[in-house]
């Protein structure tokens, strides 16, 4: 399937609700996918780099099935024909017989994937992918204690429960995740493939999606820059967007602003709530960032494109305000804004 990415279509997930569904990857799928292209903008200032995406939870009939969970999910609405599928882990008991289940809902899931559309599951929700007929010959995880019931009753399914995330299928339109908690991967693996990878590694940050072992610095962001109505200061500060590479900006800035650089320094602070050299800095290593999780570049290539000579003082700033050093970083990020799958 060519994924439906062109900007003239809004991708339409549907997030769908059995008796045995549990809530907390729903609404954890449903809030990162509804914030994509949007919340990064509110938090930053920053424009977004790919599309919006449509997330609506579903069941059939388009009311509450009976929980077996104890906590009733409410959906939008009912089937429909969307572009991508996504069936959330199932509580069941280990020795449950699935087969017969959900025959409605089965045959919608098969219809969707002969139409084009992506099907996904997370932990167990496998089991509704293979009940369906989906995962025949394929090469799938799941959660690691219900590797025995998917061998009794689907032997024809190939398991790899080592893995996190497995795309498998014609195009990788079968995706399918680990445990419970790996409803996370799979959101960003498709807010890559169907927003952008930036977009990807954005809701990764926004959500602290990832390893928190470094705190949240890796995570963080600028913060969006606090309005101001000084003319003088909002016309260095376009500048320097684009040219913050140049040696010595500071003094540049207080010269192109007319001001003495005491008094220059005083009113960008006012203005701005940064120190003239604070900001640059900030715009230095948030241009870094994207570089290290898009490019291939050498650290050493990258300090320099954003202007540090000595690239042992840019890796010791970058430690500094990100929490990480940039190689770590990269190895943190740059396999989020690449899905699965993709060289």
């Amino acid at each position: 399937m060519s994924a439906p990415t062109e900007e003239s279509h809004e991708p339409n997930f549907a997030l769908l609700v059995l008796p045995e569904s549990t809530p907390a990857s729903i609404y954890g799928l449903y809030e990162v996918f509804q914030s994509v292209g949007r919340d990064w903008e509110i938090l930053t200032g920053e424009k977004p780099t790919g599309g919006r995406i449509r997330a609506r939870i579903v069941a059939k009939d388009g009311t509450p099935p009976p929980s077996r969970f104890g906590v009733s999910i409410t959906p939008h609405e009912g089937l429909g024909n969307p572009d991508v599928v996504i069936v959330s882990d199932l509580a069941f008991p280990p020795d449950w017989d699935p087969r017969g289940q959900w025959p409605a809902e089965a045959a919608w899931l098969r219809e969707r994937y002969a139409a084009g559309a992506m099907i996904c599951s997370v932990c167990t929700g496998t089991v509704m992918l293979a009940e369906a007929g989906l995962l025949d010959g394929h090469t799938v995880t799941t959660h690691w204690a219900i590797v025995e019931l998917m061998k009794r009753y689907y032997p024809s399914v190939e398991l790899a429960p080592q893995r996190i995330l497995t795309p498998s299928g014609e195009g990788g339109r079968i995706v399918t995740s680990g445990g419970a908690s790996a409803w996370a991967d799979l959101a960003l693996h498709l807010v890559a493939r169907f927003s952008s990878g930036t977009e990807a590694v954005r809701a990764a940050k926004i959500f602290l999606l990832g390893d928190h072992s470094e705190g949240q610095l890796p995570f963080a962001g600028a913060r969006r820059p606090q309005r101001h109505d000084d003319a003088v200061v909002a016309e260095v500060q376009s500048w320097i967007a684009d040219n913050y590479r140049t040696e010595n900006p500071v003094a540049v800035m207080a010269r192109r602003s007319g001001l003495s650089p005491r008094t220059f320094a005083r009113r960008f602070r006012a203005a701005t709530g940064y120190a003239p050299i604070d900001y640059v800095q900030t715009l230095r290593i948030e241009e870094a960032k994207q570089l290290l999780e898009t490019e291939k570049s050498a650290v050493d290539a990258i300090a320099f494109d954003v202007g540090y000579e000595d690239p042992n003082s840019f890796r010791r700033l970058f430690k500094r305000m990100v929490g990480v050093t940039p190689a770590r970083y990269r190895q943190r990020f740059a396999r989020i804004a690449a899905p699965a799958g993709d060289s």
